[in-house]
């Protein structure tokens, strides 16, 4: 379990399944920038008990407020190459936009994976119209690299998707403490 200023990152309990289901699956909360494609309750929850959506590939965590409501989810997988993780994050209620969450879960994801692994890189792909994403992606040090065109289907067409990441060093240095002048 990671704690941050706002929020909880954390794996999905048992206990959750329901709730998570049904907001994972509420398509209207999808917005632009997110598939409409879905799974089964069934299939979720049979994924669920087989690994608890962590495996060798992928961990997903829930996101929750202060009175430990899920309020997002964010998850990390392989990407391609084998130095290179990419995360993906949503929030479910746009009224939380803003707020800070969704900021909060990436940097201690981002902690958290260079701190306990040894992955060089870390990529998130941004619909370059997400503006509010790309808000949260440059506020944790993640830089633009360029786009891949037209690599996602979404909502009926393929969208162009925004490469950003964040190097180890690069990630190594937000972490120094601000030098002083009078050295």
């Amino acid at each position: 379990m990671l704690k941050g200023p706002l929020c909880t990152v954390r794996h999905l309990l048992n206990t959750d399944l329901n709730t998570f289901i049904a907001l994972v699956n509420d398509l209207p909360s999808r917005g632009d920038y997110f598939s409409s494609q879905f799974k089964s309750p069934e299939t979720m929850r049979k994924e669920f008990v087989q690994h608890g959506f962590v495996t060798d590939d992928s961990e997903l965590f829930v996101v929750e407020d202060a009175y430990r409501h899920i309020v997002g989810v964010i998850s990390h997988f392989k990407s391609r190459t084998p130095t290179t993780r990419e995360i993906g994050y949503r929030l479910f209620d746009m009224a939380l936009a803003g707020q800070g969450y969704t900021t909060d879960a990436l940097r201690m994801v981002t902690d958290h994976l260079f701190r306990v692994h040894t992955w060089h890189r870390l990529e998130l792909l941004v619909a370059p119209g997400n503006v509010a994403s790309m808000r949260v992606a440059q506020k944790c040090g993640f830089t633009g690299e360029g786009v891949l065109r037209e690599a996602f289907f979404i909502n009926g067409r393929y969208q162009d998707v925004q490469v950003l990441s964040l190097l180890r060093h690069e990630w190594e240095r937000l972490q120094a403490p601000p030098r002083d002048g009078n050295l």
